[in-house]
């Protein structure tokens, strides 16, 4: 658009002939131009013409989107201010005022902005519903930030009253559950029943909510069909069928992560990546998480690899771009479906072996995984039937770093708030791991042992006092649980020994916090269930050489720790083991893992040239999700169910004569199909006197 046709708009604009549907039809083509300063201007203009005009606040709000594309700030903030002025029913100025209320740093203002937005008497049809669901969202984030947890769910709660259908709102509602101690976490309201909300639950929330591997599995595959699915014009990057010739150049393999800083994953892995045989695995990471640029951690371990890359600005296809043009051999997702994850570059297949390794406890349930890396604690073969990808083994699944500072300064427990006599019992789990089972079993432990205390890490005013009322209905008092202010790690570390047992959580256990115990010489007394998240921590406590803690039930692992806060010797003699077996045990043993990974890597390139690479096992999982989310799981504490296949195999035979379920080669088979349909053409026989008594009724 030329200048005189700018002037044309204006003179039409001062003549009172324009409509505001064709100044924004010229301001858009000038835009397109590049003529931003051009475009404000006219609105500018046209609003002084138009004081009185009933659009006017529309004309506002898109001159507070050019303000803001044009560096003036202040400008968009008066621009939104007067749209709301000249229509206070508009809610779309509400969400910008206050984004950008919060980026001036008044995040409270900026709630309160927006609850006055949502308090209006509209009617919520059209696109009030979507300004009112975005500004509900807005909310619930900046709450969620200040951690008030309650008042972000009920943020969440409204809007999903206005739209139900939204995975990833109700996914984020569950998680916040988790985190509070919010019991029970699936509680269905209005229109949002149990199938919707199970429907909703985020993969790592699943692995925190139940121990059932099946529905763990179903959950995560419907999650990558539902957000990553790809389609022909993303697979530029795809190379399933490259070849992997190492006769003139090594073993190319790429780390995918989020974490490689001060992080769980960091910490585990920081070793690892120094004592990786150059000369024959050529190493590459690729980094998606938050600025680390100032961690030592991230540091150290990019002076370790031979390749670096920050991959967080690009976009899917251009992250898959790069890694396929590096000539990746295999590529390994650290992150799995856990925060900041790139699911969506390994959906794009840039390296011909993808594997599942460490950041997330669980089957991936996506068809372009081969591989998942654990131990024969952690997935025994019999438990092969609740993953997708074949399973590879190492002595111990996970890594560790014997290199980690501690503070060298110890606290005595007076310095952190301890009792100076007492069992002190321990969890320094995250309180999204604290089913209300598992803190029953604290309870009663705790009943059974007078004077000793709990001690965990800190966590949200709202779970605190959860606990706390917890705690009193169970007869305990609410002071003999201690929390522990979240620090560094070094500082973290050295106080680990003031405690005398490591309680652990379930399903989910602790993974690098039962290292960081064991490493500082405090026993750990864990439940290993059936999920991957329940046994890792049974795998690492078998690697440090005191397997008779690792407990095969509830009743077994109360009953243990009662023993042992009765037998302090016999917790002071697991001390002295940890102590003096660190340098020996498998769980530490870095150079002998890494050894067993590069050797797995080399397996796997093996099957690779036989054409024995692994075909993901998706079948029926649809089936095994509705049979899986009909169980109460609040209610009913899956691993004390002896018959688990039982209780699957009975819904399914339900489901199968609605919709007819093929065989599987999980736990449905050819004679389940058989008996579940006979049952049907031959019911059983009515007893005579039945038969009698409905007739004389």
């Amino acid at each position: 658009m030329s200048n005189s046709d700018f002037l044309t708009a204006l003179n039409k604009i001062t003549a009172g002939d324009i409509s505001i549907l064709e100044l924004i039809n010229v301001s858009g083509r000038l835009c397109a131009e590049g003529q931003l300063n051009l475009a404000k201007q006219l609105y500018k203009i046209w609003i002084k013409f138009n004081a009185n005009h009933p659009l006017l606040h529309v004309a506002y709000f898109n001159c507070s989107e050019l303000d803001a594309k044009t560096g003036d700030a202040n400008g968009a903030v008066a621009s939104l201010q007067a749209a709301i002025a000249a229509n206070p029913d508009f809610l779309a100025p509400y969400v910008n005022l206050g984004n950008a209320l919060e980026r001036a740093g008044s995040a409270d203002n900026a709630v309160a902005l927006w609850k006055s937005a949502i308090a209006r008497p509209l009617p919520m049809i059209g696109i009030n519903v979507e300004h009112a669901v975005t500004i509900l969202e807005q909310i619930a984030r900046v709450l969620v930030d200040k951690q008030q947890m309650d008042s972000a769910e009920t943020a969440i709660r409204q809007s999903l009253d206005l739209n139900p259908h939204r995975p990833a709102i109700i996914a984020q509602m569950i998680s916040m559950r988790l985190g509070s101690c919010n019991w029970p976490i699936i509680s269905p309201w209005g229109k949002l029943d149990r199938k919707t909300l199970m429907d909703g639950v985020h993969p790592l929330s699943m692995t925190w909510y139940t121990d059932d591997p099946l529905l763990q599995l179903a959950a995560a595959m419907r999650y990558v069909r539902r957000d990553f699915e790809v389609t022909p014009k993303n697979r530029d990057a795809d190379r399933r069928a490259a070849p992997i010739d190492l006769k003139n150049r090594r073993l190319r393999v790429g780390y995918v992560s989020s974490d490689l800083r001060d992080h769980a994953i960091g910490y585990l892995m920081a070793e690892l990546f120094e004592v990786h045989d150059k000369s024959k695995v050529e190493v590459f990471a690729y980094y998606c998480g938050i600025e680390s640029k100032n961690s030592a951690l991230t540091q150290r371990i990019q002076a370790a690899v031979e390749h670096w890359t920050d991959i967080r600005a690009m976009n899917d296809d251009d992250a898959a771009a790069l890694i396929a043009a590096d000539g990746i051999d295999i590529l390994v997702d650290i992150n799995g479906h856990t925060r900041d994850s790139r699911t969506g570059v390994f959906a794009r297949r840039p390296a011909p072996i993808l594997v599942n390794w460490l950041g997330y406890p669980g089957s991936m349930g996506s068809p372009q995984h081969h591989y998942i890396i654990a131990d024969d604690w952690i997935i025994p073969p019999e438990a092969e039937m609740y993953y997708s990808e074949r399973v590879a083994r190492l002595p111990c699944y996970q890594p560790n770093d014997r290199k980690r500072p501690i503070l060298t300064k110890r606290p005595t427990r007076a310095d952190v708030g301890l009792p100076e006599t007492g069992i002190v019992f321990c969890c320094f789990n995250g309180s999204q791991k604290f089913s209300k089972f598992c803190v029953s079993r604290w309870f009663d432990i705790l009943k059974q042992v007078p004077g000793s205390v709990l001690w965990l890490l800190d966590c949200s005013a709202e779970a605190k006092a959860r606990l706390a009322r917890f705690a009193e209905q169970c007869g305990v008092a609410p002071e003999r649980l201690i929390f522990a202010p979240k620090q560094h790690n070094a500082a973290h570390l050295a106080r680990y020994p003031l405690a005398d047992l490591f309680l652990d959580t379930a399903p989910y256990g602790a993974h690098t916090t039962a290292s960081d115990a064991l490493w500082m010489g405090v026993p750990v007394l864990t439940l290993s269930a059936r999920s991957f998240a329940s046994r890792v921590c049974g795998s690492l406590v078998r690697s440090a050489g005191i397997p008779d803690l690792v407990c095969t039930s509830p009743d077994e692992y109360v009953r243990r720790a009662v023993e042992l806060a009765h037998k302090p010797d016999q917790i002071l003699a697991y001390k002295a083991k940890l102590v003096a077996n660190r340098d020996s045990c498998t769980l530490f043993d870095t150079d002998k893992l890494t050894r067993s990974l590069e050797a797995l890597y080399f397996q796997m390139c093996d099957d690779y040239w036989r054409g024995d690479l692994p075909k993901p096992d998706l079948t029926n999982l649809d089936a095994y999700f509705e049979a899986g989310i009909t169980h109460d799981h609040d209610a009913v504490e899956l691993c004390t169910v002896a018959d688990y296949h039982g209780l699957y195999r009975s819904r399914l035979a339900r489901l199968h004569l609605t919709r007819p379920i093929p065989p599987d080669n999980r736990i449905w088979s050819e004679a389940d199909i058989a008996a579940a349909e006979n049952r049907v053409a031959s019911p059983a026989p009515v007893p005579v006197a039945d038969i009698k008594l409905a007739l004389a009724s």
